[in-house]
């Protein structure tokens, strides 16, 4: 069965992404399927506590990928990590100029 492709939402703020969240809960998305991500790792972290939702570890990179983000560039770990969940290597570069923006991405996996 072929994975469907996840939905990313760009935002602008902390409290616009813990909204996003918020509305996926309503729509039925479980906690599991929902990941946010920011440029900076820190804040990502920050934003999953706060949201509840998750960050792409190395469950969903691997291992190999997870190793290897240790050597790239922030840039370069961002993109590995959107194309492990399934997001194509050009959407991925769009999505990542977002990110140097500031924006924050909320994304809905789903299985």
């Amino acid at each position: 069965m072929e994975q469907m492709k996840p939905s990313v939402q760009i935002v602008t703020t902390a409290m616009d992404a813990l909204h996003a969240v918020r509305e996926l809960n309503r729509r039925g998305y479980k906690q599991d399927d929902i990941y946010v991500l920011a440029h900076d790792s820190e804040q990502t972290k920050e934003l999953a506590d706060a949201t509840d939702a998750n960050q792409i570890s190395m469950t969903e990179e691997g291992v190999l990928n997870s190793v290897a983000n240790v050597f790239r560039s922030r840039g370069e770990e961002i993109r590995s990590k959107l194309q492990s969940i399934g997001i194509t290597e050009t959407e991925a570069e769009r999505y990542e100029e977002e990110l140097d923006q500031g924006r924050v991405l909320v994304i809905t996996h789903n299985h």
